[in-house]
């Protein structure tokens, strides 16, 4: 059961995210029978930035909505990331903060037996600080579950 270190789904989601040809590598994903979406979402609000995920991940096909355990996967992931994001208080607009994130989710198998099968990874990066131009700064998180 050992992790293989060609496919560590975190780092491809965060190197998905970060980087400057997302077509490209969305490609070479799915040579490997992974599955990956990017997006954005600005909010005051931590549920809008959690339905933006969950509805990019579905009209993409990187889970089946109709399958309880697939969703329940991609909730904690995002709330794993958002953790990161938000420094472990995932709290936005309460506490007058706001985010202007883009979003990579990530499907597959990291691991070198096919039996382990599929995990999925949010990863977020962007801005966060007070609803005012300028009041920002640079943020990121992850968040990674079994499927």
């Amino acid at each position: 059961m050992a992790l293989s270190k060609d496919r560590l789904i975190g780092r491809k989601a965060i190197l998905l995210l970060l980087s400057e040809d997302h077509d490209m590598q969305l490609n070479q994903l799915r040579e490997n029978n992974w599955k990956g979406c990017i997006g954005k979402v600005g909010s005051m609000d931590a549920h809008k930035v959690v339905a933006a995920i969950e509805t990019a991940a579905k009209k993409n096909g990187i889970i089946e909505s109709t399958i309880y355990r697939e969703s329940h996967a991609l909730y904690h992931a995002i709330m794993e990331a958002l953790h990161g994001v938000t420094r472990g208080q995932v709290q936005l607009g309460s506490v007058l903060r706001t985010v202007g994130l883009s979003f990579a989710v990530l499907r597959g198998n990291p691991y070198d037996q096919e039996q382990e099968g599929d995990w999925i990874a949010v990863s977020l990066y962007g801005t966060i600080g007070a609803p005012v131009k300028g009041s920002e700064h640079e943020t990121i998180g992850l968040g990674i579950n079994h499927i």
